[in-house]
């Protein structure tokens, strides 16, 4: 994957603005609220996902305008192709100037990771964060992993409205037996699928982070099972009686979790800001490698803000080791960019480039 240009009109603060980037590094600088994160969500949009700020259509919008207008020229698999986006009342996407359904089938056209602050939740925050971290990244991988989680979150919900009623209406019980089939069924799916995928994280994201911090810091990451496959069935039984008490289910792969170590001591809870940083985007950058494993493609990655908080040698070797990507990075401070080795610098001032 390689952008080859962008242009925007109209879009949040950005009237009208065309971009040629380098094929492996482009820096955007310049203070906050200029539309250094508003290029990059722009971009964004592309692989058909909704704005990764939890932004509603209508807040794309030009003040003032009616509608916005957003094109991309990339290459993929040796094919030069372009997808437009244009953004009123709803969005409507097109794909070699053709129209395509919804701006969901562009997935898989257009392949991109993007961290921003909000990621450093997926160490500081609590596990629901890491669970869904780790079903959307194997949603891009394996499809069918979708109606699995689907069927699955639908008879957890279905068996917590039936235990919260069980102890008045005892003829409920025949219905949560067909319940916790059910999730007995999917989740010892979407347990080996989290296991699978996991290993891979394994492999990848302690040497993506001992690059980050020299060598100097190790990470472990572990998968904190609820219940293991083999005693699923066992355990939901058993705990049917004190679910009937709490109106909750609480055994299944929707109470697992993902622990990281960092030389040993939780990251979570005694790493600093630099190295909870740190962990987020190697997990995003081992989640665009595994994408390129199983795939063949080589998403584009998209840092907004990911410079601050980490020291000098960090700064560096993002600037400087991402090999064989194209990378887009916002930050605010130009001296940010003096390591740069190669790649192009770009300065966002009132949604123009200067």
């Amino acid at each position: 994957m390689i952008v080859k240009k962008v242009i925007i009109k109209n879009f949040r603060n950005i009237e009208n603005l065309e971009l040629v980037p380098d094929e492996k590094m482009n820096v955007f600088y310049g203070p906050n609220a200029q539309g250094k994160t508003n290029l990059l969500e722009a971009i964004w949009l592309f692989t058909g996902a909704k704005s990764f700020r939890g932004a509603k259509d209508s807040e794309f919008i030009r003040f003032g305008q009616n509608e916005a207008y957003v094109k991309t020229e990339f290459f993929k698999d040796g094919a030069l192709l372009d997808s437009e986006m244009k953004i009123g009342e709803r969005r409507k996407a097109y794909l070699n100037g053709n129209a395509l359904p919804s701006p969901g089938a562009l997935a898989g056209n257009f392949c991109a990771i993007v961290f921003s602050p909000q990621d450093i939740s997926l160490i500081k925050d609590g596990p629901a964060v890491r669970r869904r971290f780790l079903d959307t990244a194997i949603f891009q991988i394996y499809p069918k992993y979708v109606e699995i989680m689907r069927k699955y979150t639908r008879a957890v919900q279905q068996r917590n409205a039936a235990v919260k009623d069980l102890y008045y209406h005892s003829e409920l019980a025949s219905l949560i037996d067909v319940f916790d089939a059910e999730i007995i069924e999917n989740g010892k799916k979407i347990i080996e699928y989290r296991k699978n995928y996991i290993d891979l994280l394994k492999q990848i994201v302690p040497k993506i982070y001992s690059g980050i911090s020299e060598n100097k810091e190790n990470l472990d990451i572990s998968y904190n099972l609820n219940c293991s496959s083999e005693l699923l069935a066992e355990r939901l039984k058993a705990a049917r009686r004190e679910d009937m008490r709490t109106g909750v289910t609480s055994v299944g792969p929707h109470r697992d979790d993902i622990e990281f170590s960092i030389n040993d001591t939780s990251a979570r809870l005694y790493g600093s800001q630099g190295q909870k940083r740190s962990v987020a985007l190697s997990l995003k950058l081992a989640e665009a490698e595994i994408l390129k494993k199983k795939t063949g493609s080589r998403a584009v990655a998209l840092l907004d803000d990911v410079m601050s908080e980490l020291d000098p040698s960090r700064q560096d070797y993002i600037l400087n080791h991402i090999k064989d990507w194209q990378v887009f990075i916002t930050c605010c401070d130009p001296q940010n960019t003096k390591n740069l080795a190669s790649g192009r610098v770009f300065k966002i001032e009132n949604g123009e480039i200067k």
